[in-house]
Formats: C-alpha cells, sequence, structure tokens
C-alpha cells in the first residue's frame, strides 16, 4: 500500500501539516468537524468546538506567532500587535488558500475511531451526514488541538445559580447587572473577569494561589518580543530575569488584593494581562479566596468570606484527550506524555502529534517546524533514532522548565528552546544513528 495519511483536525496546527505534506508530494485526506479551517479561532455564539469568545485576542504578539511559509505581512500588514479571533481566522484561512489545502480537507467530518489493525494500516472511522465509514491509511497524524473538553473543578456542595466552563463564554452582554464569580487565574479567567466587569453588578474572582500576571507591553514592544532578546540565555537564567522584571514593573500582588505568587516565572503558565490589576484597582474586580464549598446559591471561601451569586463561570482549564483512541491503546488525559520532540510515539512509527505542547508562547510556529520534520520522516528523509524509546522517557525526566505538578502542566515547552530543538533537526538531512 503506498502512502495514504490522515490528519485529524484541520486548526492552525493541522493546516500546516497537510501544507508541509503535500510539498512532498504524499497523498493525505485530512478531517475536521468545523465548515472551514481555523480550528477554535472559528468565533460561534453558540457552544461548539470553539472556545473563543467575543473580544478574544492572542496572548502571544504576531512577531512570535507566524508560520515562517506565510508570515503576517504576506497576510496583511496592518494586523495588530495582538490579532483578534476574526484576524487569526482570516489568516488561517488564507494560508490554506495560499497553498490549495481545501481540495483534501473534509468539513463537517467527525473522527469516531482510529484502530491500528497491525502494524502498518490504520483504520479510522469518520461520520460525515448521519452516515459512518472506515478508511485506510498508512499513517495517522493528529492534530485535534488540546483545548476543547472543559477540566470542571470539584468542591463541596451544590451551586444552584447559573454555573458554565470559559468554554461556553462567548459575550459578556448575558450576564449584566448579574453578581458573577469567575474561578481561576490563567488567561481565561483574567479576561472573563474584566469582560463580565464592564456589565456585571459585581464581578469578584477566586485564586487557590498566587500567579504573576504579565502586561502585554513592556517599554512600548511587545512583551513575548521583548524577552526573546534574552533567547540566547540558558531558560533557568533568562526565566530568573523575567520573574524581577515583572515583580518590578507590576509590583507584588499583595498589592492588589491577590494571593503572593509564590512560584518564580515559569513554574505556571504565565498569564498574560494588562487589565486585570487596572479593573481591580478601580474597583471594578474583587480578588478572592480559593472556594471552601457551594451551598445553594452561596459560596463559602477559605478565609471564612462567603456571598451569593447569579452565577460562577469555572476557567479551569481543558482535558489532554483523544477520544478517538481507545483508553487502553492510548491516554494522555491523566499522566505524563512521553513523546520524542512532542510527537513521536516510542512504539508506533506511523503516529505522528502535531501541535500537542504548550510553549509559553504561541503554539503554531513549532507546530510549522513538527510538520516539517513529520513530512520528511513519511518522504523517507527523516529517520526517527534508534533510542528513541530513551529520549521519549527523558521528555519526562528532564523538561525544559520544572512546573507545578499538576494535569495542568504535563505538556509544557519553552518557546525558544523547543524551536531551536526542532530547527537543529531539519538541518540534518537523514538521522538514523542513536541521538
Amino acid at each position: 500500500m503506498n502512502k495514504r495519511i490522515c490528519i485529524i483536525g484541520a486548526g492552525p496546527s493541522g493546516i500546516t501539516a497537510i501544507k508541509n505534506i503535500l510539498d512532498e508530494h504524499l497523498e493525505v485526506v485530512a478531517y475536521d468537524r468545523n465548515k472551514d479551517v481555523g480550528g477554535n479561532w472559528i468565533y460561534n455564539e453558540n457552544e461548539s468546538h470553539s472556545s473563543v469568545f467575543e473580544t478574544t485576542h492572542i496572548i502571544s504578539s504576531k512577531t512570535l506567532s507566524q508560520y515562517e511559509d506565510f508570515t503576517f505581512d504576506d497576510f496583511d500588514k496592518t494586523v495588530s500587535d495582538y490579532p483578534s479571533h476574526d484576524e487569526l481566522r482570516r489568516y488561517f484561512q488564507a494560508y490554506a488558500k495560499k497553498f490549495d489545502l481545501y481540495k483534501v480537507i473534509q468539513f463537517e467530518t467527525l473522527v469516531k475511531h482510529c484502530e491500528l489493525t497491525n502494524e502498518k494500516t490504520w483504520e479510522v472511522t469518520i461520520e460525515q451526514n448521519g452516515t459512518t465509514k472506515k478508511e485506510l491509511f498508512t499513517d495517522l497524524i493528529v492534530c485535534n488541538g488540546h483545548h476543547w473538553e472543559p477540566r470542571h473543578p470539584k468542591y463541596p456542595g451544590v451551586f444552584e445559580g447559573e454555573y458554565l466552563h470559559s468554554h461556553q463564554f462567548k459575550k459578556a452582554e448575558p450576564f449584566r447587572d448579574k453578581k458573577v464569580l469567575v474561578i481561576g487565574a490563567g488567561n481565561s479567567a483574567c479576561d472573563v473577569a474584566v469582560e463580565t466587569s464592564r456589565v456585571s453588578k459585581k464581578t469578584m474572582i477566586s485564586w487557590r494561589r498566587g500567579y504573576l500576571i504579565l502586561p502585554k507591553f513592556l517599554m512600548g514592544i511587545p512583551s513575548d518580543v521583548f524577552a526573546s532578546r534574552l533567547r540566547f540565555l540558558p531558560v533557568w537564567l533568562r526565566n530568573k530575569i523575567s520573574d524581577i522584571t515583572i515583580r518590578f514593573v507590576t509590583g507584588s500582588n499583595e498589592m492588589y488584593g491577590l494571593p503572593k505568587a509564590k512560584m518564580k516565572f515559569g513554574e505556571t503558565h504565565p498569564t498574560i494581562n494588562s487589565e486585570l490589576l487596572y479593573k481591580i484597582r478601580h474597583g471594578k474586580v474583587k480578588p478572592l479566596k480559593d472556594i471552601e464549598r457551594f451551598d445553594g446559591h452561596t459560596v463559602h471561601f477559605k478565609d471564612g468570606y462567603s456571598e451569593a451569586f447569579d452565577t460562577v463561570i469555572a476557567c479551569t482549564g481543558y482535558i489532554l484527550r483523544h477520544p478517538f483512541f481507545d483508553k487502553d491503546f492510548l491516554d494522555y488525559s491523566t499522566g505524563d506524555v512521553p513523546l520524542y520532540l512532542r510527537m513521536f510515539h516510542h512504539q508506533y512509527k506511523n503516529l505522528y502529534f502535531i501541535g500537542m505542547f504548550q510553549p509559553l508562547g504561541c503554539i503554531w510556529p513549532g507546530a510549522e517546524l513538527q510538520s516539517k520534520i513529520a513530512a520528511r520522516a513519511l518522504a523517507g528523509k527523516w529517520q526517527r533514532p534508534n533510542n528513541i524509546e530513551a529520549l521519549c522517557k527523558r521528555e519526562i525526566t528532564h523538561p525544559h522548565i520544572k512546573q507545578v505538578k499538576s494535569p495542568r502542566h504535563t505538556i509544557t515547552v519553552d518557546y525558544h528552546k523547543f524551536m531551536r530543538d526542532l530547527k537543529k533537526q531539519l538541518k540534518k538531512k537523514y538521522v538514523s544513528k542513536t541521538v
């Protein structure tokens, strides 16, 4: 059987995988549940695969959030420093048109099941327009993303008001004149707190621990671009300098009534928001401690404070899941993710993961480089190292950054180091020995 490659997903990672595999003149078929390319960045007022809301802007700058093969300047020189979801959607769709990717993508298609029937063939079950059928492929590339299945917090008691996850949050207007409690300290939580505070009767935000809040600009420059000037330094030293800079620029969390940030920069995913601290000091958002329990509409907190709310919005992240795999075959939802270069499984040579990592920065520049490596591997121009099992284990024992041990921090990489590692592989014409 000649190479026939299946790609699951036509979001930012999926389209660059398609493009680079087509560059190697290989047969590829891609499936996506949406009606167009763009993944999470296709805004929909109704709950859907998309996780963006009406006013979402990316938290990394356009400079460090673009494909090398098709930059934002190639697309539209007027794109903002931090592009909106609509700018990004149009960018991804322009990418797909430029490289003629639509011809191999089947939209409104759900991948139901993937089974490795022997060591060489994947049987992929898909559903289209209510009809189920099976297709055979030599190779499988997974690009289904990791921001689509909500992770819900667990607290004693029951909240009897309106409860939703940030995945369901689409716009602020439905929360006008309501008392809103936002749970979480990540980027979604801070964004939701800021947006609801514009119309709510009261917005409060509950943190269980202290986090560093990074501004979007430093000295008039996007903060990630500013930090990238230190990319030549070791990760630990770069993070130490970033930690000192952030604390100097914003002051201590205690000045805003927030829990002290005990972790240093990099030990948790950074929260990048220039408005939350402003809203707190202007009395529009009130910080609260961790939740003790729910009791009807009343929420009790661990410091003894309690208050009644109309709405609770849990911004508590997502579960890393691949529902099309049997759990006894592969399950990364609760534990470590031992993949070499965050893409190669030690045992299954015809299985690839693209974009399944969480950088301290943007995902798809790294996904583009992963895709180039995968394409070369499929074309026989790059070969897995002989000691790949040991390298997969090393991904776990020697992470780029030592972070808080939690399901939220199993796939973190340092943006600049990861990009260097991938580019190093692309410089090798053929790899067949132990590395």
